[in-house]
């Protein structure tokens, strides 16, 4: 019986399986298990419960142990943890960060009217208002070679350094919001279920027979997207956007869950670029539409994943290109590596540009199959030898030569006018760039022209031929 179990059936209970697991792990995450017993042994409570004055105090530094000084940049008097806002202000930069340098936020929730550095009862986070990116390279006119990149103003009467010259090495670049959450919710934690995620932001004291955990206090680091980043430039100040709101446990959980898989992706040789992709995924969606977003992912997925496996199966077990066009699959495999090549010159994310170079070589393996190429080593040097067509296949190849030859009269003239255009209208990285972006154009240009249900009729004359002949 398990013998006789097809493949998709095994992957379609596999896939099942792994959506199945998913829902759990999450709902594990959302759902923290309260206290039962308010009054017993095991109960963690709030230090919220007691409405504390509290205040919000935030720091600079050079170093994230605030080692060789500090500066006060804001603070939050009578600061009421459920109460939003948003404060804009413009932050000194030391000589050292504007050098290419780093600089660190210290973010304090301490009682109000004490110190914060000798507050035992404060929390305090640290988070990296700098990060390290190359710059993007200007686009220029390959023409006249002028560069028209608007370069943007920034306080202090200075503007973007590397807007016209540009560094390969990286640059220090601004993070212009800081997002601040604290955990509104008085929960009472078990000390028996508590999670361990949640176990590094949890600060105790015993008071008397009670243990006691300070606010929950959470920096968001997904909410630093690129688009925020700004070169740090000669200018002495900065604008920063500092951001509050309180935040569910639920939400909390989750959250670090997210942060500290785009943090393990980085590891894994992501960039910056790439982990911005994944944070505007949770950032910018609402938590119930991500959740929907997940499950049509999963089955897309699914989907793409079978729709492979039968090309790849119909592909191997192809013998002969009667009926089919083999122009038309040496020209998608052409178009499949224009296009890899136009995602690696935009410097797109791994996770777009990776399937991409799978597809190229697939379509590189079908070209190989269409045309009956066989490689032969001979001295470490390759030989090939294109096996020759029958009789079916080469009245398929006439057609197909003839359609060609009738859709090349439009398409030639439109993908040269339209490269002209570009070169003289358009501003570009290089002429590679340029030459990319052209032959992307004209991809899609031979797509819509191809398109079967319009101007194609040929392939359904090829099969009738075909069967008359037969």
């Amino acid at each position: 019986m398990f013998l006789k179990t097809s493949f998709t059936t095994l992957i379609v209970g596999v896939f099942v399986v792994y959506v199945l697991h998913t829902c759990w792990v999450m709902y594990g995450i959302v759902y923290t298990k309260p206290c039962s017993n308010p009054k017993g042994a095991n109960c963690i409570t709030p230090f919220l419960a007691g409405n504390p004055k509290l205040q919000l105090s935030i720091y600079t530094a050079l170093r994230s142990n605030a080692e060789g000084g500090h500066t006060l940049i804001h603070k939050e008097e009578n600061f009421d943890v459920n109460s939003k806002f948003e404060r804009t202000i413009n932050v000194s930069l030391p000589k050292k960060t504007r050098n290419n340098g780093t600089l660190y936020a210290l973010i304090f929730v301490h009682q109000a009217a004490h110190d914060p550095w000798h507050d035992p009862r404060q929390v305090h986070s640290v988070a990296q208002l700098t990060t390290y990116m190359v710059p993007k390279p200007p686009e220029i006119s390959l023409i006249s070679g002028e560069d028209k990149t608007q370069v943007p103003y920034l306080p202090g009467g200075g503007a973007r350094a590397g807007a016209t010259s540009v560094s390969d090495h990286p640059v220090s670049h601004w993070r212009s919001r800081l997002t601040v959450n604290i955990v509104g919710d008085h929960f009472l934690f078990d000390r028996e279920y508590l999670p361990n995620d949640v176990h590094r932001y949890l600060r105790v004291f015993q008071n008397g027979k009670k243990v006691v955990y300070l606010p929950l206090l959470f920096v968001d680091e997904l909410s630093n997207r690129v688009k925020d980043l700004v070169i740090n430039s000669t200018t002495t100040e900065l604008p920063l956007t500092i951001s509050y709101d309180s935040i569910s446990l639920g939400r909390l959980r989750f959250w670090i869950h997210m942060q500290d898989a785009v943090y393990s992706l980085q590891q894994f040789g992501f960039t910056e670029k790439d982990a911005d992709e994944i944070k505007g995924i949770f950032v910018d969606t609402n938590l119930y539409f991500l959740a929907l977003t997940f499950f049509v992912a999963a089955f897309h997925l699914l989907f793409d994943f079978l729709a492979f496996k039968n090309d790849i199966s119909f592909w191997k077990q192809k013998k002969s290109m009667v009926g089919m066009s083999s122009k038309a699959v040496l020209w998608r495999c052409f178009s499949t590596i224009v296009i890899f090549l136009y995602l690696l010159d935009e410097q797109t994310s791994l996770l777009v540009l990776i399937p991409a170079g799978i597809g190229s070589m697939i379509e590189v393996w079908k070209v190989k199959k269409a045309f009956k190429i066989q490689v032969f080593w001979k001295g470490g040097k390759p030989t090939f030898l294109f096996g020759k067509l029958d009789e079916s296949e080469r009245r398929t190849e006439e057609y197909d030569t003839l359609a060609m030859k009738y859709l090349s009269y439009l398409l030639y003239p439109l993908c040269i006018g339209g490269a002209v255009y570009a070169l003289i209208f358009l501003r570009y990285k290089s002429w590679y760039s340029w030459l990319i972006n052209s032959l992307v154009n004209g991809k899609m240009l031979y797509t819509l022209s191809t398109h079967r249900k319009y101007l194609c009729p040929y392939h359904n004359l090829c099969n009738l031929c075909n069967k008359c002949t037969h």
